[in-house]
């Protein structure tokens, strides 16, 4: 893989460290803002509900930009609400600037997708999303469980400002490694935006599209709210929630090294064993919720396999959507948004009706089962009906289509 693409994965880990971070400073900011936990689990759904917005809109802008003058001016923006995050004593400043930073967020990886499988060779998509997606894994290995440390140590803010300073590298090294290509006029405009956006009615994609935000509104249901499930449920001092958030980080980076092996030769394979298992384990880890020496496992075999099916699904994303390669990966964006939208909203309306702090891995396994739901439909409809645009193979061996060796 290009160097480049491991130098957009350090942007990826920036941004997934504030995107995951407040995993382990909901507690702290409900208490100093004075507002319920659903209130400060809200700030997650705002976040996600830019990244929803953003991607597609913004996607649209980076067809009439140069890559290297979108993704820094992307990543500054992204830098300069952090600061303001930092600084406002006030809820309603602090949801607009999670909302704001995941525009920003949102086309910064729109167009970071895109160079990963422009850069990718034919394939290899799977490995080139794999190697972003590490840098969102690695945010949850080492940044969600630093920025936690550091809500313990100074305060939720502390966390803040340590996102700001970790994207001036991010910005050098965008600005060092991706080659300035300006687009040319005649491919910036409208006729290239139509027909990217007459691909995006594949059957197929919309399916992929539909799976990923359920896989992904799973895990953000269940993460968001791990801090109060470890110390209410589990037993756990809040001095713990760093080593468990790294251990689910863990678990993820071990799942998208894995999709990034397999996800190009042997998509519905991974998927079909990795799907009743994601299932069977939230299902598992809601009932094992009590057990201090069960939770820290289950944590990390559930970063793995919610990372590694996950992964999969964005992979196919892009071979499903090669015909709009930009509008595509902002697609993607959106639809894994929709569903950190989705989840965290799931899970604090649960919490908000008095299920327990169980109940948020009760409706993680539920979106989950929903995810396999159609899925199953899809495959025996097209099946039955010889339907060749919804079936789910979309690229690899699996599909029977040659993956090249290198």
């Amino acid at each position: 893989m290009p160097l480049v693409l491991y130098l957009l994965g350090l942007a990826v880990f920036a941004q997934g460290t504030s995107e995951f971070m407040l995993s382990g400073l909901l507690p702290d900011i409900a208490r100093e803002l004075r507002i319920s936990l659903s209130a400060a689990g809200a700030l997650t759904s705002a976040f996600a509900v830019g990244m929803v917005i953003g991607a597609p809109l913004l996607a649209l802008l980076g067809l009439r930009w140069s890559r290297r003058r979108a993704l820094p001016a992307f990543l500054v923006t992204f830098l300069l609400v952090h600061v303001l995050g930092a600084l406002t004593p006030s809820y309603g400043v602090l949801l607009a600037t999670r909302f704001v930073a995941a525009l920003a967020n949102a086309g910064f990886l729109a167009v970071a997708l895109a160079t990963a499988a422009s850069m990718a060779a034919p394939g290899a998509k799977g490995r080139a999303t794999s190697v972003l997606l590490a840098g969102t894994t690695m945010a949850c290995v080492a940044g969600v469980p630093a920025g936690a440390l550091l809500g313990e140590l100074w305060g939720w803010r502390s966390a803040f400002w340590a996102v700001a300073l970790l994207s001036v590298p991010a910005v050098l090294a965008v600005l060092w490694s991706v080659p300035a290509d300006p687009v040319p006029r005649s491919a910036a405009g409208r006729p290239r935006a139509c027909a990217e956006l007459r691909t995006l009615r594949s059957p197929r994609l919309v399916l992929f599209l539909l799976l990923g935000a359920l896989v992904n509104g799973a895990t953000f249901c269940a993460l968001t709210y791990l801090a109060p499930l470890a110390t209410e449920v589990t037993g756990f001092g809040a001095g713990w929630v760093p080593a468990l958030l790294a251990l689910f980080g863990l678990g993820a980076f071990a799942g998208v090294t894995v999709a990034g092996r397999l996800a190009d030769a042997r998509p519905v394979r991974l998927l079909a064993v990795g799907g009743p298992t994601l299932l069977a384990c939230w299902t598992v880890s809601a009932l094992a919720a009590g057990s201090p020496v069960a939770v820290p496992v289950l944590l990390f075999v559930q970063g793995a396999l919610s990372f590694a099916v996950g992964a999969t699904l964005v992979s196919q994303i892009l071979y499903a959507a090669s015909g709009a390669p930009v509008l595509g990966g902002g697609f993607a964006t959106a639809a894994l948004n929709v569903g950190a939208a989705l989840g965290p909203w799931c899970g604090g309306a649960a919490l908000t009706a008095g299920l327990g702090h169980r109940s948020p891995l009760w409706t993680s396994a539920l979106l989950t089962a929903l995810a396999l739901i159609l899925g199953g439909l899809a495959h025996v409809t097209s099946r039955r009906g010889g339907a060749a645009g919804t079936h789910l193979p979309a690229g690899g061996h699996d599909s029977g289509e040659a993956v090249p060796t290198r």
